[in-house]
C-alpha cells in the first residue's frame, strides 16, 4: 500500500521544550512525523500545505473534560436515555476538535465506546484517554442523587460520570471494573465538589485504607490514581496516600506545592469552568444547591495556579465545562496568563500533558516519530497566548493523525 505522505513547508514551528519558533518544513508519512528541518525531500505523490506567516503547533490536549456531560444537571442527565447521551458526545467531540484539541483526558463519563468511536472514524474527535466512571463514595461528589431519594442505578449503560462504592473491598472491586474496561486511569473523589447535591466542598471523602486500595490496584494494572480535590486538607491527604494527579486544587497551600514536587505528581486546575459556571451555570441547568458553592471556590483558583507555578509544580491543561459551556473550552488560555508565561500556558497544554497521559515523545510535541497532531496557527503562541483562547480567529488547519480534519486557510 502506497504510503500517505503530507508535506507543511514554510512555517514557524513552535518548540514547546524550548520555548522557541523556528522556520522550519514538516514531513508527515503515514500519521506519523518523520522529519523536521529547514528543508525536508517528500515522496513525489505528497499533499503540499504552504504554511507562509503561520506557526505549526502541537495539538493541543485538554487533560480535564467531560465529554458526555451535555447538561450541567448531571443529576437529571443520569437518568437520560444512553442513545441521547451519545448523540450529544459526538457534537461535544466534534466541537472539540474544531478548537485544536486533538487528545483529551475524560475524568468521569466516557467509556471504552466512545474512545473506540473515535479511534475507528465513526466520530470525529480528539483521541480520547478515558477513566470511565469516577469512584464515589455514599453522598460523595458522584453521589448524584438528592437528599430524599434512595434507589441508586450503576449499571455500566447507564450514563452517569461516576459509581458509588464504600469500603476497602469495595473500592477494589469498582477500580478493577474500571481497568477491566481499558481504563487509563482511577478518578477517585477525595473531596465535595460544586455540582453535587447534598456533599460539601470542604469534606473529606474515601477512608485513608479505601485510597490506599484504589491506589494499589491502579499500580497493579500500571495505571495510576487521579483525585478530584479542593481544599489543602483533600490535596495533601491524597499525595501522602500515592494519588499522582489532583483535579482542581482551588485551595492548596505551600505544604500541598512541597508534596507535589516531593512526589513528582501532577495539577490539572480548571479555571474557566468556574468563571462560566458563575455566569452561566443557572441556564445551563445547574441546580441552585450547586450554583450556591461556586464562589467556595471561583476566587481561590487562579492564587492556586500561581502558587504551584511558582513552586516548579508539573501543570496539566483542563477544563472541566459541562453542557452549554463547553463551547469556552479555549477561554482557558485567556485566564492562565494572567499568572503564567505564554510559553507555561502552551506547554501545560501539550508537552506537560503529554507526560501526565504517559505519551511524551508521542504527543505534545513536533518532532521525528510522533504522532501528526498539529495546528496551524495566525501568532505566536508562546509570546501570547491569547491567539489560542480564540480558535474561531487564529486557528486555520488542524491536522489530527496526519489528515487535515479541520481547513479553514481558504476563508
Amino acid at each position: 500500500m502506497a504510503q500517505q505522505a503530507l508535506v507543511l513547508r514554510h512555517g514557524s514551528v513552535c518548540d514547546v521544550a524550548s520555548g522557541e519558533a523556528r522556520p522550519q518544513d514538516v514531513l508527515v508519512v503515514d500519521g506519523t512525523i518523520a522529519e523536521v528541518g529547514p528543508t525536508v525531500s517528500s515522496p513525489a505523490t505528497a499533499t503540499e500545505i504552504d504554511a507562509s506567516g503561520l506557526h505549526l503547533v502541537p495539538g493541543l490536549i485538554d487533560a480535564h473534560v467531560h465529554v458526555t456531560a451535555g447538561s450541567a444537571d448531571l443529576g437529571a442527565q443520569a437518568e437520560d436515555s444512553p442513545y441521547y447521551v451519545a448523540a450529544q458526545t459526538s457534537t461535544i467531540l466534534r466541537s472539540m476538535l474544531g478548537r485544536g484539541f486533538t487528545t483529551v483526558r475524560d475524568v468521569g463519563g466516557a467509556d471504552f465506546g466512545i474512545a473506540a468511536a473515535v479511534d475507528e472514524g465513526l466520530w470525529p474527535g480528539p483521541k480520547v484517554h478515558f477513566g470511565g466512571k469516577a469512584l464515589s463514595p455514599t453522598g460523595g461528589h458522584a453521589d448524584l442523587r438528592g437528599p430524599g431519594r434512595q434507589a441508586l442505578d450503576n449499571h455500566t449503560c447507564c450514563p452517569n460520570i461516576g459509581t458509588v462504592t464504600d469500603g476497602v473491598d469495595g473500592v477494589r472491586r469498582s477500580a478493577r471494573d474500571q481497568l477491566r474496561t481499558g481504563a487509563h486511569h482511577i478518578k477517585l473523589m477525595l473531596s465535595g465538589g460544586v455540582a453535587s447535591p447534598t456533599d460539601r466542598v470542604d469534606s473529606l471523602q474515601f477512608s485513608a485504607d479505601e485510597v490506599r486500595a484504589a491506589v494499589e490496584e491502579a499500580d497493579n494494572a500500571n495505571r495510576y490514581v487521579t483525585g478530584h480535590a479542593y481544599t489543602a486538607r483533600a490535596v495533601n491527604r491524597g499525595l501522602r496516600l500515592g494519588v499522582r494527579c489532583i483535579e482542581h486544587g482551588n485551595l492548596i497551600d505551600d505544604e500541598s506545592v512541597r508534596l507535589f514536587v516531593e512526589h513528582d505528581a501532577f495539577l490539572v486546575p480548571t479555571l474557566v469552568t468556574y468563571e462560566y459556571l458563575h455566569s452561566e451555570g443557572a441556564a445551563a441547568g445547574l441546580p441552585p444547591a450547586s450554583q450556591a458553592k461556586v464562589a467556595d471556590v471561583l476566587e481561590a483558583g487562579l492564587h492556586a495556579l500561581d502558587r504551584a507555578a511558582k513552586g516548579g509544580v508539573r501543570i496539566a491543561f483542563g477544563t472541566d465545562l459541562l453542557g452549554s459551556m463547553q463551547p469556552h473550552q479555549s477561554e482557558e488560555f485567556r485566564i492562565r496568563a494572567q499568572v503564567q508565561s505564554p510559553a507555561e500556558v502552551l506547554a501545560s497544554a501539550t508537552l506537560v500533558g503529554a507526560q501526565l497521559l504517559g505519551r511524551e515523545g508521542e504527543l505534545g510535541a513536533i518532532a521525528e516519530g510522533a504522532c501528526a497532531d498539529l495546528l496551524l496557527v495566525e501568532g505566536n503562541p508562546m509570546e501570547d497566548a491569547a491567539v489560542l483562547a480564540e480558535p474561531d480567529r487564529s486557528l486555520r488547519m488542524v491536522v489530527q493523525d496526519g489528515r487535515v480534519v479541520v481547513d479553514r486557510k481558504g476563508r
